[in-house]
């Protein structure tokens, strides 16, 4: 009898003990989405922002055309990854992204009157801002990823992240040329 219940205080610790790690896992699990969401919220935003640019550039008319499709082409790119929600694809495609926004910014010193247009400048300075918080947001949402990937590789809980199907998170990396924050104050001259 005192065997009995022993091993049913034993199976009572260790099944309190798998609920534990398992509500732990849920917890890294949505940390990584609730990041993923902030992201999303700022890629959304900019998605937004860019066919303003885009159109306020257009308005003079020998602007390079070449330039402002590069920018749409790579919006849409990142706009497919994001609704994908394809880390994979999203990291070149914000390489892509950041690379044509300089190129835009850089052809633009070339043209006084859009440099002072106030509409421009406006989105110039927002689309630096959404720039500045993804970089932050994918700092956090990566933070995130690694926490979740090292808990469901970590002894005992990977028996449990096992058992339920906890899968590991996709870092989102960018090439190193968009790991530097685009500086479009510094594009600008100003």
């Amino acid at each position: 009898m005192a065997v009995l219940v022993v091993l049913a205080a034993v199976a009572l610790v260790v099944a309190a003990y798998a609920i534990m790690v398992y509500n732990g896992l849920v917890g890294v699990k949505h940390a990584v989405a609730r990041a993923w969401a902030n992201i999303d919220v700022l890629l959304k935003q900019r998605h937004d922002e860019i066919p303003k640019l885009v159109e306020t550039a257009r308005q003079y008319r020998q602007f390079e055309q070449e330039t402002l499709e590069k920018v749409i082409r790579a919006r849409n790119l990142v706009q497919d990854a994001r609704e994908k929600a394809d880390i994979g694809a999203l990291g070149p495609a914000e390489t892509l992204l950041r690379s044509s926004l300089g190129t835009l910014f850089a052809v633009a010193e070339a043209y006084p009157e859009l440099k002072t247009n106030q509409s421009f400048v406006q989105l110039q300075n927002r689309i630096s801002q959404l720039e500045s918080a993804i970089a932050d947001r994918r700092e956090l949402y990566n933070e995130a990823v690694n926490v979740n990937n090292v808990r469901i590789e970590q002894f005992p809980d990977v028996l449990v992240a096992r058992a339920f199907g906890f899968a590991p998170a996709k870092l989102l990396e960018f090439d190193a040329a968009a790991k530097a924050d685009v500086d479009v104050k510094a594009l600008f001259g100003a």
